[in-house]
């Protein structure tokens, strides 16, 4: 892959799914995703890039799934397995502290919050590609949770809506190695532009 550039002009960081519930102890997945996440410094390393993108001067959008309600799938044909799972176990429950974000990726002032996703993707049924497009982002940064599902869906979509795709691989974690290694040794380079690591966007950020 050759070396991206970031002008935050036309770059924007997607935070997708920082909830409690994936990376604060006590949350519901945060014991299958701590492994991983310990390893490779998943939350030192969040913290690092969205202190970095907001002093470089780039945009930063929320991206959260949807929180469990009661009675959310009902009536549907088809729910994954994975949404089943989250409603059976009342994932990010709307109201409650697993489903509020982490006390150190709050909205700040000039953030956007993009409307929550059903799925995987943070671009189906959503405002993301309209704002991102609304406000001139051409390359999309993708971190957050988890590298296999909503990273993947989010920026495999995102590239084919035309936007240049960049994975970090230690700002992200999964549930086993094999997922990681899938994420961004055999599916990422299919769809992204750049997979680098926390070190390696920070520098090129200082460009």
């Amino acid at each position: 892959m050759t070396t991206s550039t970031y002008d935050p002009k036309i770059t924007a960081v997607l935070l997708v799914d920082p909830y409690n519930d994936f990376l604060s102890e006590g949350g519901k997945l945060w014991p299958r995703a701590k492994p991983i996440a310990e390893e490779i410094g998943l939350l030192d390393n969040l913290r690092a890039i969205m202190r970095g993108a907001r002093e470089a001067g780039l945009g930063i959008f929320f991206v959260p799934h949807r929180r469990w309600e009661p009675l959310q799938y009902k009536g549907w044909k088809y729910p994954t397995p994975y949404q089943q799972a989250g409603y059976d176990g009342q994932i990010f429950a709307k109201d409650t502290w697993g489903g509020t974000f982490h006390d150190d990726f709050q909205l700040q002032p000039g953030d956007i919050l993009v409307k929550e996703h059903w799925g995987s993707s943070g671009f189906p049924n959503t405002d993301l590609d309209h704002l991102l497009r609304r406000h001139g982002y051409e390359k999309i940064i993708v971190i957050g949770m988890l590298a296999n599902t909503c990273i993947e869906a989010t920026g495999r979509i995102g590239m084919e809506l035309g936007f240049h795709v960049t994975l970090v691989r230690d700002a992200t974690s999964a549930y086993t190695h094999e997922a990681m290694h899938a994420a961004m040794n055999i599916d990422g380079p299919t769809y992204a532009h750049a997979i680098l690591t926390t070190t390696e966007l920070l520098a090129a950020l200082r460009l």
